[in-house]
């Protein structure tokens, strides 16, 4: 573009500039708002660069205070409503690629009508005093039995209808503690399809007694004698002079190893753990006291003792269509670690943790552990303040709860109704009769 065109439209801007001013301020002015008291006049004053400069400050300053005091007020506003996620927005800076990860968090007030059993064992949940699947699923339908007996129908309503509408609040309060796990998931489901069809001629205490008895029964089959099956299968897999090897703690794994011992088996387990948690130091209080020749080690360790191995053994939090191991996190390193040098990897597993999703990584969902190291002891002459990590302005801690073993890496998995390959995990709905 030629020079002196240019400069000739850069003029002509800045008269349509001055004059728009000029035009506002004495609209102003005629409104009965003077700005500062500056003659409506001033900004198109004639005169060289400085008093066009001058017209224009003026005229800014003169324009600030309303729509500064509307932004003001519109940033109080907005800081007021932002004051209660400053703290989690501080702890997910630097980490926003894991937000979605479920943040372990207080409960905060009851919304609606909360049951004080189920208050308190969100509680428990938050602080992470009940841990593991089949304890967090056993204490969810306990405290469902609680609220169903303490439960009474309004007039005009039926109990397995209403009954429904009532549990969602408590159920929502559960997950508002800690994300819904599997086990609780496919609990819940049942008992949902038990209320829904259970007999509307029935007296109330007595329709809640049935309720009561199929969670009773649920709790017995689908957990306890499964147990029972998976302890006789996979302990029998166990031989004189085995070395087994474990990851953190699974209760089922534990009774498996402890009813080989019952068994007179002579074996050594080595138990693999890894902070925050360090749950494998429970099992391995157990398995001691119990006489069983135990080794503990760290993660970062398990490459030198791997070559030992005869079997590892380990548990799950959930098992998905594909075959899929979802566990503590942790296992996927040592399922593909045993795989490389040829140790088979065999999953203790009740068909209740089935679930009918396909799951590739653990990162599209997955959970964070606390921040603080819970179980830390080491050193003795320090105190615990000292040896717990957290949160500080150069350092963000991150510690996914769970990881996703691939298919590959896993031998079998050992179930109640048997010991099922990881390519054929989609047909235990079919074992079941489809029923979940």
């Amino acid at each position: 573009m030629h020079p002196t065109r240019t400069k000739q439209e850069r003029r002509e801007l800045q008269e349509r500039q001055r004059a728009a001013k000029a035009a506002k301020t004495a609209a102003n002015g005629v409104n009965g708002k003077p700005q500062g008291g500056k003659p409506a006049s001033q900004p198109a004053a004639a005169g060289g660069a400085p008093s066009r400069k001058a017209g224009r400050v003026s005229d800014a300053a003169s324009k600030l205070p309303p729509a500064g005091l509307a932004k003001a007020v519109e940033k109080a506003k907005a800081g007021q409503s932002s004051a209660a996620d400053q703290s989690a927005k501080n702890q997910a800076r630097g980490l926003l690629i894991f937000s979605h990860f479920g943040l372990p968090k207080p409960v905060s007030s009851a919304k609606g009508d909360i049951h004080p059993v189920i208050a308190r064992t969100a509680l428990q949940f938050s602080a992470f005093k009940i841990t593991g699947a089949n304890a967090r699923c056993i204490a969810t339908l306990t405290a469902f039995k609680t609220v169903i007996q303490d439960y009474v129908t309004p007039p005009n309503n039926t109990l397995s209808r209403h009954l429904m509408t009532y549990l969602s609040p408590q159920i929502s309060h559960l997950v508002a503690a800690r994300p819904m796990s599997v086990t609780m998931g496919n609990a819940i489901r049942q008992l949902k399809l038990d209320i829904s069809g259970s007999d509307i001629d029935l007296p109330e205490q007595d329709a809640k007694d049935a309720l009561c008895r199929k969670i009773d029964t649920y709790i017995r089959e689908r957990i306890i004698i499964a147990d029972q099956v998976i302890q006789e299968t996979a302990g029998n897999k166990i031989k004189d002079g085995d070395v087994i090897l474990t990851y953190a703690r699974s209760s089922v794994v534990e009774k498996v190893l402890l009813e080989a011992h019952a068994s007179g088996r002579n074996f050594s387990v080595i138990v693999v753990d890894s902070r925050p948690m360090l749950e494998g130091k429970r099992l391995l209080a157990v398995l001691s006291d119990a006489g069983i020749h135990c080794t503990y080690v760290l993660l970062p360790a398990l490459g030198s003792v791997i070559s030992e191995v005869s079997t590892v053994l380990v548990g799950a939090h959930s098992i998905h269509t594909n075959g899929a191991v979802y566990s503590r996190a942790g296992t996927a390193l040592v399922a593909m670690m045993a795989k490389r040098h040829s140790v088979p990897v065999v999953v203790c597993c009740e068909t209740y943790k089935f679930s009918e999703t396909v799951q590739l990584d653990s990162f599209t969902k997955n959970e964070l552990a606390p921040l603080g190291d819970l179980f830390s002891s080491f050193p003795n002459t320090k105190p615990r303040e000292s040896l717990t990590l957290e949160n500080k302005p150069n350092l963000e801690i991150l510690n996914p709860l769970y990881d996703l073993t691939p298919p590959t890496c896993i031998t079998a998995v050992v179930t109640e109704v048997g010991v099922i390959p990881p390519n054929s995990i989609s047909s235990i709905p079919v074992a079941l009769g489809r029923l979940l």
